[in-house]
């Protein structure tokens, strides 16, 4: 290589093939960053609202004393001793978020990368390079601010970078990402579904398919199947659909007769669905929810009927919504969020029915939104409109391990999960009118029960659906409102694998001279008046029949009183007609005259010279018989 270069070296520098500028993978990942956020989430990036409010100050997100520690370090900075020689130990330091200035005034936004672990004679050796800025003194202030940093660290959050699928026009209230992580799907309460392929997709981040599986429903619920070639589609609509992995439908599920009053015995669901989940081993078997008070298991071999009808059990009579239904790991049971806050979980056994196994009256005092098994078959968390969210030892359902208050809710769809090694929970809260904080995703510890991070995610945006891959290491977050909704998918470059970086890192295809379509243009010498065909006499006979004017057609009279100089029919066709009836002689007495006198002037007439009906029943008609007044004896 070095001889070719000498070589090279010698001849212009346009001669030979050039390589292509390629852009350094840390700079793509750079335009990614997210600002690092407190465990409010006040500040937060957002690719749906940019916040461009402290652009001018240089570190918009730390906390007070954060800012002030950073700032001491940029007045009073220490020499470095680390040569462009020296070999960087661990992965480099992810770059600043806002541009910073060469030498003295070169600062870290964001809280220092742990150190390395050193005997403490390198640490007091001068010649030792030191990585990245110092750590402040201990006892200080300072080491409160960084908490939620090292806890970050402890628990591997990947939380550095963000991208967002956008596409949809209303809030994301649908996800599912298939076990590789290769493809994403998302549905909305726009109608329609995305999908989004990392393998095939460039930095544009646009998905290369969307479908409307129900016409004017919202998609509430989206499921792969255990080997992901399918895929289950819940809409508001009664009829549950699967499509194939391309997105082609493959069928639809029957429904039921809404005039059976019984619902075991229907063949279907008579109202909307609210949630559906594909069976975690099984490949045929899918369970829907719905408003109309049951959960069903079907066949996705079958679909003219189910397999399998789940009445919860109610306090009153009626019929309560289901909002929500969840398998466990091994799918040996189901449970089911009842529209009046209980829990009911039912075990899948030989000769079980719709009697459940553990049933939690008053679990929420609100709809549940959300339920989730853990793997071990130890925990349920379940997600509420009362703004909670609480985790039950299924063990000992009668009282809740721990309830997290304050936690806004307004979506049914807003969903509960676990990370990749289930030592954390993740649920997202709605924006509140009155509210400052935006759209946040929460972290809990499953062991200590305590608050870990909020991630603010968007400004505006409520955030309803999550979930955190464990092939990917990345954390899918849905968000929007009543105008726009995205995907927000968390990354980072140090633990996260393909997904967001594969997508990310990849350019948008140029266009070339190949890529240019000439606009057709279409000659048509038979539409020009010079070589059109002269029409037929018969239809011109027919046109000038139309037309009063060459047809010399009288006009016909006018209805009503007449305007334009003519006279209408009310007063008369013809002019003399109407002189005479407004001068008076012309008389009309047919309207001053007693109907009933006009008839029996010829009465008389009609019974001396009958003529039609009378003479036919001359023979037969009877004597009248009338009865006679007693006026005259009562008068003597």
């Amino acid at each position: 290589m070095e001889d070719d270069d000498g070589i090279r070296a010698h001849f212009p520098l346009s001669f030979g093939k050039k390589s292509k500028s390629q852009t350094p993978i840390e700079s793509i990942h750079n335009a990614t960053r997210r600002p690092t956020t407190g465990i409010d989430g006040s500040q937060s990036s957002s690719s749906l609202h940019t916040n461009n409010k402290n652009k001018d100050t240089p570190f918009p997100s730390l906390s007070s004393s954060s800012k002030s520690w950073l700032n001491s370090l940029q007045k009073n900075p220490k020499p470095s001793t680390v040569s462009d020689d020296d070999v960087a130990i661990g992965p480099p330091r992810p770059p600043p978020s806002y541009d910073s200035i060469d030498g003295e005034d070169d600062a870290m936004i964001g809280p220092p990368r742990p150190m390395p672990a050193e005997d403490d004679d390198d640490e007091d050796d001068d010649d030792e390079p030191i990585i990245g800025p110092p750590r402040p003194p201990l006892g200080s202030d300072s080491e409160e601010d960084f908490s939620d940093g090292e806890q970050e660290v402890q628990h591997r959050i990947p939380l550095s970078n963000e991208i967002v699928l956008k596409g949809h026009t209303k809030v994301v209230s649908a996800l599912a990402i298939d076990h590789s992580g290769s493809r994403v799907l998302s549905g909305s309460y726009d109608y329609s579904i995305r999908m989004y392929d990392f393998q095939g997709m460039n930095a544009r981040l646009e998905s290369f398919r969307q479908l409307e599986p129900s016409e004017g429903h919202q998609v509430r619920s989206l499921s792969w199947s255990p080997s992901a070639d399918r895929f289950l589609c819940v809409t508001g609509s009664a009829q549950a659909k699967i499509f194939d992995r391309d997105g082609l439908t493959l069928g639809e599920f029957v429904k039921g007769d809404m005039y059976i009053r019984d619902l075991k015995n229907t063949k279907g669901h008579i109202t909307g669905l609210t949630c559906g989940e594909w069976h975690p081993k099984t490949k045929e078997t899918i369970l829907t929810s719905s408003e109309d008070g049951s959960l069903r298991i079907w066949d996705v071999n079958d679909f003219t009927s189910q397999k399998q009808v789940i009445k919860p059990k109610l306090v009153k009579h009626g019929r309560v919504p289901v909002n929500t239904c969840a398998w466990d790991r091994e799918g040996k049971s189901i449970a089911g969020g009842i529209g009046d806050g209980s829990i009911q979980i039912w075990g899948i056994k030989p000769g079980w029915g719709s009697r459940p196994d553990i049933y939690v009256p008053n679990a929420h005092s609100d709809e549940i939104t959300g339920l989730k098994f853990s793997s071990d078959g130890r925990t349920l968390l379940s997600r509420s409109f009362d703004c909670t969210l609480k985790v039950w030892d299924l063990r000992q359902m009668k009282t809740v391990l721990k309830s997290f208050e304050d936690l806004p809710n307004h979506y049914s769809q807003t969903n509960v999960a676990f990370s990749p090694d289930e030592q954390l929970l993740l649920t997202g809260t709605s924006v509140e009118r009155d509210s400052t904080t935006g759209g946040l995703l929460c972290l809990f510890d499953r062991e200590k029960l305590e608050l870990v991070s909020k991630v603010g995610i968007s400004p505006t945006c409520s955030v309803v659906q999550c979930g955190w891959h464990p092939k990917l290491n990345q954390i899918f977050a849905t968000a929007g409102d009543k105008h726009q909704g995205g995907t927000h998918v968390l990354y980072d470059p140090t633990l996260s694998t393909r997904g967001a970086l594969v997508c990310v890192a990849r350019a948008p295809r140029r266009k070339s001279v190949d890529d240019f379509q000439a606009e057709p243009v279409i000659h048509n010498p038979h539409a020009l008046p010079l070589f059109r065909d002269q029409p037929s006499r018969k239809r011109q006979r027919e046109k000038m029949l139309k037309d009063p004017l060459k047809s010399h057609k009288p006009e016909a009279p006018m209805n009503g009183p007449g305007f334009g100089g003519r006279v209408g029919v009310t007063k008369g066709s013809l002019l003399t007609q109407y002189l005479l009836k407004q001068g008076g002689m012309i008389k009309e007495t047919w309207m001053d005259e007693d109907p009933r006198e006009a008839i029996l002037k010829y009465a008389d007439v009609a019974k001396k010279d009958p003529k039609f009906i009378a003479p036919a029943y001359a023979e037969t008609q009877p004597n009248t018989v009338f009865a006679e007044s007693d006026s005259e004896e009562e008068d003597k």
